[in-house]
């Protein structure tokens, strides 16, 4: 059953200078997010992925489109429920939490309609469920920065919202635990069946957390879908080149194989390429998605590359390779392969998911 639905949604901000004009930065999103599932918003900075949050939220006034929560109107663009009444949870980039309260406060902030009993037995709940229930007393200021934010978690799930949002929660901590963390709420989400969306630009923070993700571009969404596909059946010439690590290839189809400096590829022309009306009778130039995953080391290939990068990641090793051609690709050896810098390389490429589209001219 679906929990959230964007209808065409569109918004915009006042453009200075300019009388009754505003700039659209979302423009004509449809998404749908089922009961239960975790969401990702994926895109460069300005992209518009928090002002669709914003929207969600009822911060933000919506200039075309509808919100749907559980079959409830949330807003269009002649109404709109106000945010404290929309049942949504938000937790913030800065944790948002009062100075002056204890974490015990904090966490009952928004329960003032309760007794005093309820609200201490759902304090206890929630702190138990992010593992802070011996530091109820203390203050914001004599916590970590990942405790400041299972703080904020536990407040937002102390209201039994029916739709958690989460504007780059992560953004403030190290690497190292920003992964953790990540992994950390999910399974609290999980295990609670919330239904939640993430803003973030970080993807690796997005694989981790999300069951499907966006990916937004100039205040349009490219793609809603897994994170597999994303990496393996990207729809456009964007999401490829934005998710993960790739380089795009010059190719050119000759009849069921493309031509390319690493070879031929064998293929079925009509699904591998994107964006083109492929002819019998003609040789199409395309582009060729090559991801590190898909350069092996072959000692049996004529095609060499000369290292000109390493990136050693102890399980295994970036490589950047600079062909004949002076075209660089990345591929990724175990780190038991080590090679030098100027060392030429026997490679060819095994693509297990071909991605192709129409070679781009000035």
């Amino acid at each position: 059953m679906s929990c959230l639905k964007l209808n065409n949604l569109a918004c915009g901000y006042p453009q200075h200078g300019t009388k009754n004009s505003e700039l659209l930065v979302v423009n004509q999103l449809n998404l749908t997010l089922n009961d239960g599932e975790i969401a990702c918003l994926l895109g460069p900075s300005g992209c518009g992925k928090t002002t669709v949050l914003r929207a969600i939220a009822g911060f933000h006034g919506l200039n075309a489109g509808e919100i749907w929560l559980s079959d409830h109107k949330l807003a269009d663009v002649n109404s709109a429920v106000p945010p404290e009444r929309r049942r949504i949870g938000m937790v913030f980039q800065d944790y948002a939490l009062f100075p002056h309260l204890s974490v015990k406060d904090n966490v009952t902030f928004g329960l003032h309609k309760l007794s005093k009993s309820e609200q201490n037995s759902i304090c206890h709940e929630m702190l138990s469920l992010v593992k802070l229930e011996h530091l109820g007393d203390r203050f914001p200021h004599e916590l970590s920065g990942g405790q400041q934010q299972r703080v904020a978690l536990a407040r937002a799930l102390a209201a039994k919202p029916s739709l958690l949002l989460l504007d780059e929660p992560f953004s403030n901590l190290d690497v190292d635990l920003r992964r953790t963390l990540a992994l950390e709420v999910r399974n609290i989400l999980k295990q609670q069946n919330i239904t939640a969306i993430m803003v973030t630009h970080d993807q690796e923070e997005a694989f981790a957390f999300a069951d499907v993700i966006g990916v937004m571009n100039d205040g349009k969404l490219h793609q809603w879908d897994t994170p597999y596909n994303l990496y393996h059946q990207p729809n456009s010439r964007f999401v490829a080149s934005f998710i993960g690590q790739g380089v795009f290839l010059s190719g050119r189809i000759n009849k069921q194989h493309i031509e390319t400096e690493l070879g031929h590829v064998a293929c079925d022309v009509s699904s591998s390429v994107s964006e083109n009306i492929v002819s019998e009778n003609t040789e199409t130039h395309v582009d060729v998605l090559v991801r590190p995953d898909d350069i092996i080391h072959d000692q049996n290939s004529t095609v060499t590359g000369e290292v000109c990068g390493k990136i050693f990641a102890g399980t295994s090793t970036l490589y950047t390779l600079k062909l004949p051609s002076g075209t660089e690709l990345l591929a990724n050896f175990p780190s038991h392969l080590d090679y030098s810098l100027g060392q030429e390389i026997p490679l060819s490429a095994n693509f297990q998911h071909l991605i192709s589209y129409a070679k781009e001219t000035a």
